[in-house]
């Protein structure tokens, strides 16, 4: 009798967890954030594809910077993507970079940098990298100027590693 109410609290506790809402993570700014001069002799390709926002302004003149990396410390840094010139981070826009930096494992974090005064609104950043999955944060609000602005997913991702 005692087993079967373990076991009919335990399934309702399971299923009252399949029910709750997922957990909707939001970019916040990051302060502290540094960037690393990480020393890697091996240096890996990425494709990152920047959606803009069609609630973003027109077009910005800001400066939009980018670093993104893993749990082990390895570091991506893309000090300018921004060229007026070329239309980039326009209003309902797909931005594609192809950046070279060094090896991750997989990419947990990236944070924006964006300084100016015309303001911009990512939809959603996607870095695909050399031996990691392809990986989307979503932004989808306005990026403020002169902090990091981002996503950092990396003590989560050490925790599911290590319950696995």
């Amino acid at each position: 009798m005692v087993k079967t109410l373990v076991f009919l609290v335990h399934l309702a506790f399971i299923l009252t967890l399949s029910q709750a809402s997922p957990i909707i993570r939001l970019p916040q700014p990051f302060g502290s954030f540094k960037i690393t001069a990480t020393q890697n002799v091996r240096s890996c390709s990425y494709t990152v594809s920047i959606k803009t926002s069609c609630s973003s302004t027109k077009y910005t003149r800001d400066q939009i910077s980018l670093a993104f990396g893993d749990a082990y410390g390895n570091q991506v840094y893309a000090p300018r993507l921004d060229d007026p010139q070329s239309r980039t981070f326009e209003s309902c826009s797909t931005d594609t970079f192809h950046i070279n930096g060094p090896c991750t494992y997989q990419v947990c974090y990236v944070y924006l940098y964006r300084s100016g005064y015309d303001g911009w609104k990512p939809d959603s950043v996607t870095i695909y990298g050399y031996n990691t999955k392809s990986v989307t944060f979503n932004y989808n609000t306005f990026i403020p100027n002169g902090i990091w602005f981002g996503f950092n997913h990396c003590s989560l991702a050490s925790t599911l590693t290590s319950t696995m």
